[in-house]
């Protein structure tokens, strides 16, 4: 029976996927829930292309996603659905990836459509605001950054004029004001909806904020599409399950063949279906730059910890943990909003093995940005003498902040993980010395960085403790900008570090010498000695 028929007979939302791009106009504000391949709602993403190329509508869409979607750089997929001249004419993301969204980070650098980039935490909660019908968001995170609009105001490149965030004061306190705007149209996903239109997420890895884009496009008198695995008859979900109530929904599409995420296995332990047993999950890492890197790091973590990762070297952090016995000190927390259990890799950044809770993402960065984190740790691409940071627009390419600026708004202790050089870096560790066998091409501390993701002076305002923490030394933030006061077992500090550097530092009266045990291949020899 086609879905037309099934629909007449039954009086259900479920409606084709061809039938539910048809209703989104030309000149729609369209916001997209997702994570890379988590929760994206791929089938309806690739209708609307199809029905763009074929009908050449609808023209002039305005795209609002916290988190860049899609996954695959050998096909289109995500975001790049929408990259087609005429089809898109604005993007307000949290995320881009130049290997997975090259088609729209192409149009973005030569200037053919509007594009912004501003914090995800900051999007997601502007999201609940137009949900809520406020007249905009109000927040602290992000002043004296990219985003504060005395610095580039979240604009990515000539082309974007418009000012969507402004400078406001409030009883002599700074704020940033992002002014409400109108969503016309939610394309989100779930797993389970029944004929009414009420969603579960039982097989999804995170929550996001489906919620919250449904009622701001309600809001708005607008029209939500959910893509979902499966339909079931009215009344049939337990009411404590729906995370979306179908008084929202309008168009239900059924993509049988949806998965989990990017992997091809359905994974029952990231949604807490089973407890996957940890000596499953644990995983040896080899003596590197990396490890050295996270064991260093580690000393920095205080029993009952609620610690976040970013991407980068970080994310291995809780395969370290297991290896040396020190998981059970830690909770993990990423910006997705899963808690507990660990964090997966870079496969799939955002789930989790074992979790043991799911928040939305606006209720996760209301943690955050309220100082909820105990510690943080962080990738960096440049950083200046000051101690700034940039890791969202560097060499040309577009990558975002991310969560980045909600996270070390007010989070206590921030540590930032990475090598001293990139590009052809090659190291070894051996005999408890660190061995450059083949230095990096590029340097990653400068004297000026391209884009302030973070900002030194200001962490230092708030009273916040900085570490940077290299394969060869580690740099602690002080009025007077980077001090350097640890140096590995075997490097030489004028030749393998100060050559390496191009921004002013300060050398320690006390520069000490890393601990030896951190270099050292047995873990019964690794004392770690945390704080």
């Amino acid at each position: 029976m086609s879905t037309a028929s099934y629909n007449q007979i039954s009086n259900s939302k479920v409606v084709s996927v061809e039938e539910a791009v048809k209703n989104i106009p030309s000149n729609a504000s369209i916001t997209i829930g997702g994570l890379i391949s988590i929760l994206c709602p791929e089938k309806v993403l690739a209708a609307l292309e199809e029905r763009f190329l074929t009908e050449d509508e609808p023209k002039n869409l305005s795209v609002i996603t916290p988190v860049r979607v899609g996954w695959d750089p050998k096909r289109r997929t995500g975001l790049e659905h929408f990259a087609h001249k005429g089809m898109l004419k604005r993007l307000i993301s949290g995320s881009f990836h130049i290997k997975e969204n090259q088609k729209v980070a192409g149009m973005i650098r030569n200037n053919e459509i509007e594009a912004y980039n501003f914090s995800m935490g900051t999007l997601f909660q502007l999201i609940r605001s137009i949900a809520g019908g406020h007249p905009g968001l109000l927040t602290k995170a992000g002043l004296h950054t990219y985003v504060d609009p005395r610095y580039d105001g979240g604009k990515l490149n000539e082309h974007t004029k418009d000012e969507l965030v402004r400078l406001l004061e409030i009883d002599g306190d700074e704020h940033l004001f992002y002014p409400s705007f109108p969503i016309d149209v939610a394309i989100i996903r779930g797993t389970t909806a029944d004929e009414s239109g009420n969603i579960t997420l039982e097989e999804e890895p995170a929550t996001l904020s489906g919620l919250e884009m449904a009622m701001a496009a309600k809001a708005n008198g607008g029209y939500v599409i959910v893509q979902v695995k499966r339909v079931t008859g009215k009344n049939t979900l337990h009411p404590r399950s729906v995370e979306i109530p179908g008084i929202l929904v309008d168009a239900i599409v059924i993509d049988e063949e949806q998965k989990q995420s990017l992997l091809p296995d359905y994974n029952p332990s990231w949604t807490g279906e089973i407890k996957q047993p940890i000596s499953q999950l644990k995983k040896h890492l080899p003596l590197d730059a990396k490890k050295v890197i996270l064991r260093r790091a580690a000393k920095e973590i205080v029993p009952g910890a609620i610690v976040n990762l970013g991407v980068g070297i970080p994310v291995d952090l809780p395969q370290l943990a297991l290896e040396e016995d020190f998981f059970k000190e830690i909770t993990f927390s990423l910006e997705h909003g899963a808690i507990g259990g660990v964090p997966m890799g870079v496969e799939v950044f955002g789930a989790h093995n074992n979790p043991e809770a799911f928040v939305t993402s606006p209720q996760i960065f209301d943690f955050y940005q309220a100082g909820g984190l105990s510690a943080t740790f962080l990738g960096f691409a440049q950083i200046d003498g000051s101690g700034n940071v940039n890791v969202s627009k560097f060499n040309g390419i577009y990558r975002g902040s991310g969560g980045f600026i909600d996270i070390t708004h007010k989070t206590p202790k921030i540590i930032f993980c990475g090598t001293l050089t990139s590009g052809g870096l090659k190291v070894s560790v051996e005999e408890g010395k660190i061995k450059i066998e083949n230095e990096g091409r590029y340097k990653k501390f400068i004297q000026s960085i391209e884009h302030m993701t973070f900002n030194a002076n200001q962490a230092l305002k708030k009273g916040q403790e900085i570490l940077y923490i290299t394969e060869r030394c580690v740099f602690r933030l002080e009025e007077k900008g980077l001090v350097l006061i640890e140096h590995a077992p075997g490097i030489d500090v004028k030749k393998d570090i100060l050559s390496n550097v191009d921004c002013e530092i300060t050398i320690s009266s006390n520069l000490k010498l890393m601990e030896p045990s951190l270099f050292m291949e047995s873990k019964n020899e690794v004392l770690m000695e945390r704080v």
